[in-house]
């Protein structure tokens, strides 16, 4: 976060808590006027550092999806594809490129077993995986 004074720091650490805070509850905790805060927040979002807002599901929610890691190997000449078709999967959460035997770790959510089985069987029959090595989220201890 080069070029950011502390202000935006914190104001990015306030709508990280909570991006639903009003800029008028923002400005309160920050010391500024809210329509510094809002020109602060429109900054920040022209220059790309806020590029949206999010859902956070409470634990307990989560808590009844089946959570897994997938560790993906991939044909390197095919690798763009393959993040186009693992795109295309709403199952998959998150996908990133890492360092090691894999070449890609997703995190994929599905309400049951049967889901989960038809979305791992989706990913492996994508042209150019591979390998997969897939680990069951038994809990989480915390998330940010």
């Amino acid at each position: 976060m080069q070029d950011l004074d502390a202000t935006d720091r914190q104001l990015l650490d306030l709508l990280a808590a909570n991006a639903r805070a009003s800029t008028s509850a923002l400005a309160r905790q920050l010391g500024l006027s809210r329509s510094t805060v809002q020109d602060r927040i429109a900054r920040l979002e022209r220059r790309g550092v806020i590029e949206g807002y999010t859902l956070r599901f409470n634990e307990q929610f989560r808590a009844r999806l089946l959570r897994a890691h997938v560790m993906i190997q991939v044909n390197p000449k095919l690798a763009q594809g393959i993040t186009r078709a693992l795109s295309d999967i709403s199952a998959v959460k998150t996908l990133q490129t890492v360092s090691g035997v894999y070449d890609l770790v997703t995190a994929v959510e599905a309400p049951t077993t049967e889901e989960m089985d038809a979305v791992l069987d989706a990913i492996g029959a994508i042209e150019g995986v591979e390998k997969t090595t897939t680990s069951i989220v038994l809990s989480t201890k915390f998330q940010r």
